[in-house]
């Protein structure tokens, strides 16, 4: 677990998006070309394969922060949208993407449901541990 949070996360994420690329633990829905990640956003995500690179990224925040849920990655990964002349505004991100992407995590069994205490939310399984944990070393490896 330890290597998780001490490699580059960019890298961690990016490495973990394309590994979950190609063992297809994830796919993107029909409808996920066509939205944008956040009421904030102005545009489309510019990557082809920016559901994969979220994916990683929910991963890595499942690994740091868990156990976490939708709302809190929604908080996360919301930004201040320009509204001209008016102050910036916060909004969460997008729900839907984000449940989309943690329900077929957990299908691939790299995270799971749990209670701990008054706080309920999706930790890393031990395979997702292993999952993350193999990437993270193979990034301190290439130093």
């Amino acid at each position: 677990m330890t290597d998780i949070l001490t490699v580059n996360a960019n890298k961690l994420i990016y490495r973990a998006g394309d590994e979950l690329k190609k063992q297809k633990l994830v796919q993107p829905t029909s409808w996920s070309i066509f939205v944008k990640t956040g009421h904030h956003q102005e545009r489309l995500p510019d990557s082809p394969d920016w559901w994969y690179v979220r994916a990683g990224a929910i991963l890595r925040s499942i690994a740091k922060l868990g156990p976490v849920g939708t709302e809190k990655l929604r908080t996360k990964y919301g930004g201040k949208k320009n509204r001209g002349h008016q102050p910036e505004h916060r909004y969460k991100a997008s729900g839907s993407i984000i449940r989309k992407i943690l329900q077929q995590l957990e299908k691939s069994l790299l995270i799971k449901q749990v209670a701990r205490g008054d706080h309920k939310g999706r930790v890393l399984t031990p395979q997702g541990v292993a999952f993350m944990n193999k990437i993270a070393t193979q990034i301190k490896a290439e130093k």
